[in-house]
Parts: C-alpha cells; sequence; structure tokens
C-alpha cells in the first residue's frame, strides 16, 4: 500500500510531533518534500532534522523495508541521495551503495483510514462517497467544481495545441476538426473527428462553390458512398460520381463505415444530416474561427452555427429514404452542445496559446451561462447531492467522472480526500 503511504506522508495526515527513527533517534519533518510520479526516489528535495542534525535530500517509502534490497536500490546510485525510509514494516535495516545506513522512519495509518480507503476505490460504484457527499461544506463542492471545469478546458485546451502544432498553426483547420467532432453529438463524435482528419479543409475549399461537391467529399469520405446502392436515387448517384473524380484527384482513403453508429437513435440524430450542415458551413468558406473570436456575445455565436438545409435534406434522413417534408435546422440544444464541446474550448485554447485572458474569460462566462447538459452523468451527479446549474458546472461533473471516479483516483480527487483525511493516522 505504497500509494496510501504517500498521501499519508505528503498530506501529513498522521502525528508529526514525536517521532523517532527506528534506532531511537528525535526526528522531525521540516519539508515533507514534493511528490515524484516518474522514476527514483518518492518524494524530491525534503529536510528533515535528525537529534538536531538537518539533512536535506529525498524520501523513499516501501510496505516492508526489505523492499529496499527486492528493488535493488541497494545497487542504485540514484538513491544515495535518499535522507529517510519511510515504512510500514521495519524488518530489516536499509544502507547506501556506500555501505552507510539509512535512517527509517515506521508509519503505518490507522485500521480505520485502510478501511475507509479500500471502501472508497473497490466498491462496485463509481460514486462510492455518495452517501457521505452531504457531509461535506458547500464550499469544498464549489471550489472543486470550479478547479473541474479549469481542468477540463485546460485538457481539452492542450489536444487542440496539439493539433495546431500538427496542422502548422492554422486554427481554421484545428476549428474544422473540433467543430465536425462536436456534430457527432457524443455517440458519432469519434467518427466525426475520424473523418475531418483523414479530409483536410484545404481540400474541400477547393470546390467550397459546389455545395455537392463538398457534401461528395464529406459522405465518400465518410464511407456512406457505395456504387451500387440506393438505386433510383439520383442524388446519390451524383455524389457517388462526384466522390469517385475527388478520391482520385486528392488520393483519398475513405473511413470504414462501421465507425458510424445508428443504433437507438432517432431519425433527425443520423449523421447524414449533421454532416449536410457541416458542408453547409463548409460551401460557405468556412471561416468560422475567424466569427468565432470577433462575436461578441452568445447570440451572435449561436448565429453563426444557425443553417437550414434545404432541397434532398428536407425529405431525407438516409439516402434512398424519402421522408415527410420538414424543414431542417440545428435547434437550440444542438447549438449548445456545438457551444459547449468547440466553441468554448476553441476560446480558451486561443487565448492560453496567445496570453490573452480576456478570451479565456469569454470562454468560461459562455460555459456559466449555458444551460447543463443533460445525461446519464448529470443526472447521477444531481441525484447524490451536487447540484449542476449551468454548462461550466455540468462540464466539471463528467471531468470528475470520467478522471477521478471511473478510474477510482479517490486520493487525487478533493471530496475523497476530504473523506479520508477524517480518518485519525497514527505511527507504529
Amino acid at each position: 500500500m505504497e500509494k496510501l503511504m504517500q498521501y499519508i506522508w505528503q498530506h501529513r495526515l498522521f502525528d508529526h510531533t514525536k517521532l523517532v527513527t527506528t534506532d531511537g533517534r528525535k526526528l522531525r519533518i521540516i519539508d515533507n518534500g514534493q511528490l515524484n510520479t516518474d522514476s527514483g526516489p518518492d518524494f524530491f528535495n525534503a529536510k528533515i532534522s535528525i537529534d538536531g542534525c538537518v539533512w536535506a535530500g529525498n524520501v523513499e517509502m516501501h510496505r516492508r523495508a526489505s523492499d529496499w534490497r527486492r528493488h535493488n536500490h541497494h545497487l542504485d546510485p540514484a538513491y544515495d541521495s535518499v535522507v529517510l525510509h519511510v515504512v510500514e514494516v521495519a524488518d530489516t535495516p536499509v544502507y547506501r551503495t556506500n555501505g552507510e545506513e539509512i535512517p527509517t522512519l515506521v508509519l503505518s495509518c490507522s485500521p480505520s483510514f485502510r478501511s475507509d480507503y479500500e471502501t472508497l476505490v473497490s466498491h462496485s460504484s463509481s460514486q462510492s462517497c455518495a452517501p457521505h457527499i452531504a457531509e461535506l461544506g458547500p464550499i469544498v463542492l464549489s471550489d472543486w467544481i470550479s478547479s473541474l471545469a479549469i481542468e477540463r478546458l485546460q485538457s481539452k485546451s492542450q489536444r487542440l495545441h496539439d493539433w495546431l502544432e500538427l496542422y502548422k498553426g492554422n486554427w481554421e483547420e484545428v476549428c474544422y476538426i473540433v467543430v465536425s467532432r462536436s456534430m457527432g453529438f457524443g455517440i458519432n463524435s469519434d467518427a466525426f473527428e475520424r473523418l475531418a482528419r483523414s479530409l483536410p479543409l484545404r481540400f474541400m475549399q477547393k470546390h467550397a462553390d459546389s455545395l455537392s461537391q463538398v457534401e461528395a467529399f464529406l459522405f465518400g469520405q465518410a464511407g456512406l458512398l457505395a456504387e451500387g446502392e440506393c438505386l433510383g436515387d439520383d442524388y446519390y448517384a451524383r455524389l457517388v460520381n462526384e466522390y469517385a473524380f475527388l478520391k482520385n484527384k486528392f488520393g483519398l482513403t475513405p473511413i470504414n463505415r462501421d465507425s458510424w453508429k445508428f443504433f437507438r437513435l432517432r431519425p433527425a440524430n443520423f449523421p447524414h444530416r449533421r454532416l449536410a450542415m457541416l458542408a453547409q458551413y463548409i460551401h460557405r468558406g468556412f471561416n468560422l474561427f475567424s466569427r468565432i473570436c470577433e462575436a461578441g456575445n452568445e447570440e451572435e455565436l449561436r448565429r453563426i452555427f444557425k443553417v437550414e438545409l434545404s432541397g434532398y435534406w428536407t425529405t431525407h434522413y438516409l439516402f434512398g429514404h424519402v421522408s415527410p417534408e420538414s424543414p431542417v435546422v440545428l435547434g437550440e440544444s444542438a447549438i449548445d452542445i456545438v457551444l459547449i464541446n468547440a466553441v468554448a474550448p476553441l476560446l480558451y485554447a486561443y487565448g492560453m496559446y496567445v496570453g490573452n485572458e480576456d478570451m479565456t474569460d469569454r470562454a468560461l462566462s459562455l460555459l456559466e451561462s449555458l444551460r447543463p447538459e443533460k445525461n446519464s452523468i448529470v443526472r447521477r451527479f444531481s441525484d447524490i447531492g451536487i447540484r449542476v446549474t449551468n454548462a461550466m458546472e455540468s462540464q466539471a461533473v463528467i471531468q470528475l467522472n470520467n478522471e477521478y471516479c471511473q478510474t477510482h483516483k479517490c486520493l487525487y480527487c478533493r471530496i475523497g480526500h476530504k473523506l479520508l483525511s477524517r480518518s485519525a493516522m497514527k505511527l507504529g
């Protein structure tokens, strides 16, 4: 349980007023050091005092002292800088490569702490802390939710910066991928991203004056056009022929059509109309990123994504299947999803990239002004007492679920930390 020992040491969850080494010398911790997440000793740059003599160096932790030799630290000069060996069981003294004995401290966690930790991380439910949420103060929750929202935006921003490097600083190309992904509305997001990354925006911009050619690019590259299918559908046949020409001209290889999911989707949410809307953005020139940056408020941002399909797509959800005619627009809730998952990350990433705090603040304000997402994760956290009133908070609980609850990283969650830190610690 070295992870638990590291946690106890890092947060000083023990009585550090009467410490002694295994050979009876008085020990005082001046600085616990910095947790090392790479190879080498567990904590760097610690400072301790043993019988009044100050030592600066590293701290290594093991379940049993004999693990020092089992891990071959006695042969590794990287561990000669260790000034304190912290263990639960001191079953043997340990030495540096030159034969000097390293002071040892026995640190054991209380049964209640170990039990609480095991309950949290081994529970079949990802929210095993749910019964205790009400015990936490509102400040603890609100601060953690705010931090999680920023953490999620920063994670998305890093991904966008990676794409920006890949596409040689072209923000419109990055915007095209991010907006494409958001058009998948969760279930088909990965497929939309895969499509966008396989079909450079600059290829379509060369043919942007022809909407049918842009649609041929997108539907063909999506693997949704196959010669001989949908017989009698003239528009489909036209796109098949157009894509055959474009595929040869640009050396394209379509993605697997099995990437697309239709199960339990309402026809209105099939990817075909979403692809047709993406085609409209490109047909209009696709200057979305510059328009997003220039938009003065939420309503202006919404207008950017309000497109209405006409012609073929007013009577089709799929190729070859005629449906009752109806206007086709991106609804308000759908635009919310695009603003949350594409626009806010783009504004934040760009603000971080150019050092513009106004832009990052715009991203945060946008999320605070939008309605919270409606999904099973948000509902689950709402049910256990974490209020979700806007999109910033819904993004936060999604981050909490994906990065902490699902991975059982309770030690790194402020909720888990607050609950665990109440358990009494002791030295043995």
